[in-house]
């Protein structure tokens, strides 16, 4: 299927020419967004706004114990994780490009920003999320929204496998005692249990609720949300990091920052490109470019986390019915009420089962198709890109080093490759799945794991 064509039935659908430029688009990609009344028109395909909150309020009811387990992967409080999904996503339903993608505090930018958190606390992290934000708007501004979709098949799978398999061992520090381990196993199969019956509620929240009871009248000694800090009781507020104002401040943040803006872009590009499929419509990528950039400086402003698209909230919004960016802006906004509203209940419950939940995630991020001998003889250089990247991603714990590292070695084979054979380079390199489940895959229901 040849870019920027789809062959469907149904009404004709306005496409998006790619490589052309937006009429009117400044250096901050403002001037020619939409005002608030579009958010109900974004385009021909958009559903009634009722089933777009409707499909936010499902979103943000995964998004609660994701987020949570999120933010202690990045070791910050739940409560800036939750305030930093609630402010994210509602700055890209305006400034965003594809209408119904959820973008919030998500796992692969808390798997970067945990040591500089670590080794220099959260204030360094504010700003650090601002100067991504920044850096984002100047490589959608060269144009890298463009470069990041013709990514080689072989990095993409490989940084989504590495992305898994950091999430999983992230968790491994949690399990911290026998009970805890058989908590973490229940929540997982009560999990994967619902996503093969296909219930309409999303597991993850049948097994934190299950577990939560378990703990409470069992396991007493269990650690909870409690224990890593506090949960907001309202809405964010401007925070000024506080920060020497020198520039060693600047060094101590700057690569962590460049890591953001990659892993960022590089996730939200390649979400969009997923729901473009799916929704048989197409979204302008250099947008979307500029709106993360702008919702990371918002959001770092106002003391969040650093942010991207979350494909597996993606993905369950949009099976939800969302097609509008009301979905988007009432994930954030049912996310911020809910939490609110059920403050003392968000306290008590245990670590178990954000880590059950991230196992999850981890394992159904993870590409098992990838590894499939078949698929492995078929695309030679795919495969030896995708198990370089995945290993230097685990090795490092970057994934814009990975990426990096096998954009340049698929490259490199490529061009060796078509030298010797004297075949093209699509010819070397597995075809692009034709549907939108091909490589990511889907949820089953109403539920869907983040990998993000």
């Amino acid at each position: 299927m040849r870019r920027g064509v789809f062959l469907h039935r149904g009404p004709r659908v306005r496409q998006h020419t790619p490589g052309r430029r937006a009429r009117g688009l400044s250096f901050l990609g403002l001037r020619n967004l939409p005002h608030s009344p579009a958010l109900s028109r974004p385009s021909r395909r958009a559903a009634p706004t009722r089933v777009d909150v409707l499909a936010g309020l499902v979103t943000a009811l995964a998004l609660i114990p994701e987020t949570i387990s999120f933010s202690i992967v990045a070791g910050v409080d739940p409560r800036i994780g939750l305030l930093s999904s609630f402010t994210f996503s509602v700055v890209i339903a305006f400034v965003g490009g594809r209408p119904a993608m959820v973008s919030a505090a998500a796992g692969s930018m808390a798997l970067v920003a945990a040591p500089l958190v670590r080794d220099h606390g959260f204030e360094y992290l504010v700003v650090a999320t601002v100067l991504a934000g920044v850096l984002q708007l100047g490589l959608a501004r060269a144009g890298i929204a463009q470069l990041l979709t013709r990514l080689p098949t072989g990095a993409t799978l490989g940084f989504v496998n590495g992305l898994a398999i950091l999430i999983f061992l992230a968790q491994m520090d949690h399990l911290v005692s026998a009970p805890v381990v058989l908590l973490v196993l229940l929540g997982v199969a009560i999990i994967f249990g619902g996503r093969h019956v296909g219930i309409r509620v999303p597991p993850s929240l049948i097994s934190t609720a299950v577990l939560t009871i378990v703990a409470v009248a069992l396991v007493s000694s269990a650690p909870t949300v409690g224990d890593e800090g506090t949960l907001p009781t309202g809405l964010p507020g401007f925070h000024a990091p506080d920060v020497p104002f020198a520039w060693a401040t600047l060094w101590t943040v700057l690569p962590t920052a460049i890591s953001l803006a990659a892993v960022g872009l590089v996730e939200s590009l390649l979400t969009a490109e997923l729901v473009d499929r799916m929704t048989e419509t197409d979204s302008p990528k250099r947008r979307e470019a500029y709106g993360q950039g702008v919702a990371n400086v918002v959001t770092g402003f106002f003391g969040g986390q650093p942010g991207c698209a979350m494909i597996g909230q993606s993905l369950l919004n949009v099976e939800s019915g969302g097609r509008g960016r009301v979905s988007t802006f009432a994930a954030g906004a049912w996310l911020l009420a809910l939490v609110v509203l059920l403050h003392p209940l968000m306290e008590i419950l245990p670590t178990a089962a954000l880590v059950a939940t991230m196992i999850v995630v981890a394992l159904t991020t993870f590409d098992w198709s990838s590894i499939a001998p078949r698929r492995m003889r078929g695309a030679p250089v795919d495969t030896v890109v995708m198990i370089l990247t995945t290993a230097v991603v685990v090795e490092t714990s970057n994934l814009a080093y990975g990426v990096a590292a096998g954009a340049v070695v698929a490259w490199l084979l490529t061009r060796r490759r078509r030298r010797d054979t004297g075949l093209p380079d699509d010819a070397l390199t597995a075809p692009e799945p034709a549907r939108a489940d091909a490589d990511v895959p889907r949820p089953t229901g109403t539920v869907a794991s983040d990998a993000g």
